[in-house]
C-alpha cells in the first residue's frame, strides 16, 4: 500500500478518531497524541490493513483501547465531554448560550455514566455509527448495545428534565 492510498483510506475518519480520543482523554494535546499513535500503528499494519472488513471500525477500536490504556496508566477517572456537532450561524446570542449550556450539562451528565454507556452514546448519537458497527467495536451483542444506549439516553434525559424543571414537579 502506498502512502497516498493509506492517506485516502484513513483521512476520511481521522477526525472521528480524534473526537473519540478527546471524549476519553482530558486534554486536546493527549487526544492529538493518541490519534497520532493510532495512525502510526495503522501505518505499521498497512500491509495487512485490507484484511479487515471495516478499517474504520478497527481504527476506532484501536483508539478506544489506546485511550483506555492511557487512562489506566495515569490512574485517571476524569472523562470529559467536549464535543458539540451543533452550529447555526443564524442563531441569536441567547440561543447560542443556551445550546452551549445544554452541551455542557450533557457533558457533565455523561461524565457520571458508566463507561460502557458513555462509549455507546458517543459512538451512536455523536459519531453516528450503526448498531452492528458499535457491537463489533465494543465486542458486545447488538441487544446489549441497544440496552446500554437506551439506559444512557434515559439517564441523560431524566437529569436534563430535573435540571430544567428547577425542582418543580
Amino acid at each position: 500500500m502506498t502512502q497516498s492510498e493509506f492517506v485516502n483510506l484513513v483521512m476520511p475518519f481521522k477526525d472521528k478518531l480524534f473526537r473519540l480520543a478527546k471524549r476519553l482523554l482530558v486534554s486536546t494535546e493527549e487526544a492529538e497524541d493518541a490519534t497520532q499513535e493510532v495512525l502510526m500503528k495503522l501505518w505499521d499494519k498497512k500491509k495487512g490493513i485490507h484484511g479487515y472488513r471495516n478499517v474504520e471500525a478497527f481504527a476506532m477500536t484501536m483508539t478506544k483501547n489506546f485511550c483506555l490504556d492511557r487512562l489506566k496508566s495515569k490512574q485517571s477517572g476524569n472523562l470529559k465531554l467536549v464535543h458539540s456537532n451543533y452550529a447555526d450561524e443564524r442563531s441569536s446570542l441567547q440561543k447560542e448560550v443556551e445550546v452551549h449550556d445544554s452541551v455542557e450539562w450533557v457533558g457533565k451528565i455523561m461524565e457520571n455514566l458508566p463507561e460502557q454507556q458513555k462509549l455507546v452514546l458517543q459512538l451512536r448519537d455523536i459519531e453516528e455509527y450503526e448498531y452492528d458497527e458499535i457491537s463489533e467495536m465494543l465486542d458486545m451483542k447488538p441487544t446489549a448495545v441497544r440496552v446500554a444506549l437506551s439506559r444512557a439516553r434515559k439517564a441523560v434525559r431524566d437529569q436534563l428534565i430535573e435540571k430544567h424543571s428547577y425542582g418543580i414537579q
